[in-house]
């Protein structure tokens, strides 16, 4: 009979516990939201996969000191819905990003536009998350 019980309730419990832990994974706790970074840069690698598409952009400063930055968009279902596709960045393609960078001081991005040096803009996490 313990068997029997057992097995109703650690599905009840699965069934409540995996959701608040996938939205925990999509959280921005990580990411200073109040602040915009706006950066220049050459696309080094285009990633993309699921569950977060990335792309590596290598900054350069007016110093010409380079720093490579990991950005992170959304998922491949997610981007093409907004008309992305494995091709719509290429290494060496020269990019404008915007986002959230981490609090941690690393050169981690949470991307909100990327704009293509011909000026057409990519949305990599939806219109009414990025407050346009």
């Amino acid at each position: 009979m313990n068997g029997k019980l057992l097995s109703p309730i650690a599905v009840i419990l699965v069934l409540f516990l995996v959701p608040r832990s996938m939205s925990a994974h999509h959280g921005t706790s990580a990411y200073d939201v109040t602040k915009v970074v706006t950066l220049k840069g050459v696309v080094t690698n285009f990633d993309f996969i699921n569950p977060h598409s990335e792309i590596r952009v290598a900054v350069t400063d007016n110093n010409g000191h380079t720093e490579n930055w990991l950005c992170e968009a959304g998922s491949l279902n997610f981007l093409i819905r907004r008309g992305w596709n494995r091709n719509s960045l290429k290494p060496g393609d020269v990019i404008t990003i915007m986002g959230n960078a981490v609090k941690s001081g690393a050169t981690n991005l949470r991307l909100t536009k990327v704009v293509l040096a011909d000026g057409k803009e990519l949305d990599p996490i939806g219109t009414s998350q990025n407050g346009r």
